[in-house]
């Protein structure tokens, strides 16, 4: 019974996710169509060259790859770390009781509803020349071309679009703790700095991790943002999605594919990664710890009657 009721799920996965990864994985071994350097001849078929697209990208091909690699990093990195911390903010502001909350909780919402692209050309718009950003810091500054600059408006525009993804998570896991809590809390005397580290952010810390896995996940497949906002093959904001991108798009096929796998990849590693070393597998379904949390509160419980 319960693997038919699964069924369902496992078929449009296998449909979505599963099924596409073999492609890309097959579509990897093979070259790209034309003339073949050793007979001569103009062949219309892919041939097949094994590992050859992934030895082009850590070679032939590495510069490119790296920097997009370290621009995705770099992405990742920074965009979730300050989304993570103004989401958070945006949570406890849309938590607290006043008037016109309702207001404040639309209008903080409203960048997540915006799809990315309109997004991006809003932002565009702004950091054009002769845009807001620049009547704002009274300077000239170039942002839509090469160097650092570029990257701070996708930085920019990327979190002001995703920061109340976080905030809307967070305040989901904000409003299942009981007021008693803090009541108890500020009987003891505790400070609201106090209240927030030892009480909110633990009880949240849940619906936190999921909404940074998410983020992360989403961050590392970057590409209509700095593609719509910057620009194609600027090397600056240039990331893994849009190298593979701009491979397909000049019917090279195979490396695309190569690009994609190796994308993938980086995307799962950091993934598993991210479960085990955070622990949110600490816990079981029905609510009781896993042998690896047993053990520990075990060990730490002979610690304690032993001294």
């Amino acid at each position: 019974m319960a693997a038919l009721l699964v069924s369902p799920t496992l078929l449009v996965l296998t449909i979505v996710v599963l099924y596409p990864t073999i492609l890309a994985l097959r579509d990897s071994l093979y070259g790209t169509a034309g003339l073949d350097p050793k007979t001569g001849f103009v062949s219309k078929t892919e041939p097949f060259v094994g590992l050859s697209n992934y030895a082009d990208i850590f070679g032939e091909a590495g510069s490119r790859f790296w920097n997009a690699f370290w621009n995705t990093s770099f992405f990742t990195v920074t965009t979730v770390t300050l989304e993570t911390v103004i989401g958070v903010a945006m949570a406890l502001i849309m938590h607290k009781a006043f008037k016109g909350r309702a207001l404040v909780r639309a209008s903080i919402l409203i960048p997540w509803a915006i799809p990315t692209a309109i997004s991006a050309i809003l932002w565009r718009w702004i950091f054009n020349s002769n845009g807001v950003a620049n009547k704002i810091i009274g300077e000239q500054v170039l942002w839509t071309t090469e160097g650092f600059q570029s990257q701070v408006a996708v930085i920019i525009a990327e979190v002001w679009k995703t920061a109340p993804f976080i905030g809307l998570l967070v305040l989901a896991g904000l409003q299942v703790i009981p007021k008693e809590v803090y009541e108890a809390a500020k009987i003891d005397g505790a400070t609201a700095l106090r209240q927030f580290w030892n009480i909110t952010l633990p009880l949240v810390k849940p619906a936190l991790l999921v909404a940074v896995l998410f983020r992360t996940l989403d961050a590392l497949r970057m590409f209509e943002l700095p593609y719509v906002l910057i620009g194609a093959k600027k090397a600056s904001v240039e990331t893994l999605s849009m190298l593979a991108q701009d491979e397909a798009s000049n019917v090279r096929f195979g490396p695309a594919a190569a690009y994609a796998v190796v994308l993938f990849i980086y995307v799962f590693l950091i993934a598993l990664a991210f479960v085990r070393l955070l622990g949110t597998d600490l816990v079981r379904d029905d609510g009781t710890p896993t042998p690896k949390r047993r053990r520990r509160w075990l060990t730490r419980r002979r610690t304690e009657v032993s001294a």
